[in-house]
Parts: C-alpha cells; structure tokens; sequence
C-alpha cells in the first residue's frame, strides 16, 4: 500500500468523524438555525408572566418612607448575678499565671530549704555535727592495723596516732587549740580531708608514712604538719573529745593547720614517696 493511498484513507476518516461530531452537538442542542431559540427557552417563555405595571422607583421610595415603626415592648433587665467559677472554668491565661507562680514558688521554696539543710547542723549525725567515733582504745587499735591510718569517711577526717613522747613539742604549738590538743593528750589527731593549697583530698602514702596530694604535690607527716609543696600550712584538723572512753570528733569547727617549719614529732619519710620527691 502506497503512501498516498494511506494519506488518503486518514483524510476521509477525519472527515467523517468530523460529521458524526457535528450531527450529534445540533441533535442535542435542537438548534434549527442561527439565532433560533430551543424548545425548552420556547417552552419557559410562553409561561413567564411579565407585568407592564412594574412601580415606579419614586413609589418604591414613597412606599420604604411610609412605613411606620413599631417600637419593642420595654424589657426588664434581670439583677447581675457573679457567675460560677465551676461553672465559668479556668482562662488559658489564668491557667499559665497559677501554674508559673507555683512553680517559682515550689523552687523557690526547695531552693531555700536545701540552703537551710546544708548549713544546718544534721541532729542526727553526719558532716557539720558531732561524730560519735567509737571507743578511744578501738580506734588507736585500728589505726595500728592500717599502718598508720584511719580514714572516717562520715567525718571526712583521717585520725592518726600522736606520740605521746612529743605532747612538751605539741603543747607549745597546740596549746591555743585546746579542743585539738585534748585529742593529743588521748594519743590521736583529727584531721581534716582536704588540702589547705586548693582543697583537693590528700590520701595517705603507706610507703613513706606521710600525707601526699596528688593534685599538687604537698606533702604532710603523720600528724598533719607541712613537709613539703605548695601549701600553706599544715593540714587542717578537728577537735576532739572523750566521755567515758568514747571519741567524739566535732565537724562543726575547723581548726587551721600549723604554719610552715613546724614539725613537733620529727617524723620524716620512712620510704619511697608516692608523689614527687621528699625533703
């Protein structure tokens, strides 16, 4: 098959597609000729009444002028009564307002109660208060058998043995802090934790019998006076007191270690150092 015949075959049908389109829009529409009216336009115009005697807009007017008011009957306002606040409900806005002033006051409250709880003496023990030790001869025995060395961890304190063959020494130096001194007369001391250079916890050196701060470096004899580093003085320490052969340690004052030099036991390093060198 040519291609001339094929343009052919696609002309004709295009053409007759084309006529069974339009045949089947003129049957629909019932359209006879241009500007002719369908039956239906026919059919609701022939029903539609339209009256000449339209009135006029002056008429209209006079009519709208004409017309009288009716007044409403006066009504008789009711008593104010104060709504429910059940039944009203909570705002959105008085629901953030309650809500954000009990929050601040519950952490302000909590704020003020852990102020107070922290700077208050516990009654029943703990750090800041009287620490009830044990007896007096239990604790010199523990410290034997610790080599030296007891740590009281409810105190934060360490409590070594002091020689009693050094109380002519100490008395001279200790005297002004009778509360300490009484723990030297019982053959202990109290000592406190922390480093007097920048706090930090100094352990002991069971090698060369001597306090040694890791931190810094500062170092102590077994009794809490300065032996070498940075520090200020010597370790600070707590008094003490004994009723009926129990050691009581008392957190709740601090006493200031002894200056610099002073060494009333003459202990010196019995072995290698943990930190740094020795003296």
């Amino acid at each position: 098959m040519s291609t001339g015949i094929v343009i052919a075959i696609v002309v004709i049908a295009a053409i007759v597609f084309g006529l069974i389109v339009v045949l089947t829009t003129s049957r629909t529409t019932e359209v006879r000729g241009a500007g002719a009216l369908s039956r239906e336009t026919r059919s609701r115009d022939s029903k539609t009444n339209i009256s000449d005697t339209a009135p006029s807009g002056r008429e209209v007017e006079a009519a709208v002028r004409s017309t009288s008011v009716v007044k409403a009957a006066p009504v008789e306002l009711a008593p104010w009564v104060a709504p429910d606040e059940e039944a009203l409900g909570v705002s959105r806005r008085m629901f953030f307002n309650r809500a954000t002033v009990t929050l601040f006051t519950v952490s302000l409250g909590a704020f003020g109660a852990s102020v107070v709880g922290f700077l208050w003496k516990g009654a029943e023990g703990g750090f800041g208060s009287k620490i009830n030790a044990g007896k007096i001869d239990d604790v010199i025995q523990l410290i034997r058998q610790n080599k030296g060395f007891l740590y009281l961890s409810e105190a934060r304190a360490w409590v070594t043995e002091y020689p009693k063959d050094a109380l002519g020494k100490g008395q001279a130096v200790y005297s002004g802090q009778a509360p300490v001194f009484t723990g030297m007369q019982a053959g202990i001391v109290a000592l406190y934790q922390k480093c007097p250079h920048l706090g930090c916890r100094v352990p002991e050196c069971k090698s060369s019998q001597w306090f040694e701060c890791p931190c810094h470096g500062s170092q102590y004899n077994r009794v809490g006076e300065k032996k070498g580093g940075p520090a200020p003085r010597g370790m600070d320490r707590f008094g003490v007191a004994i009723t009926n052969g129990v050691l009581t340690i008392d957190t709740g004052a601090v006493f200031a270690g002894p200056s610099i030099g002073i060494n009333t036991t003459g202990q010196e390093a019995e072995g290698p150092h943990c930190v740094g060198g020795g003296h």
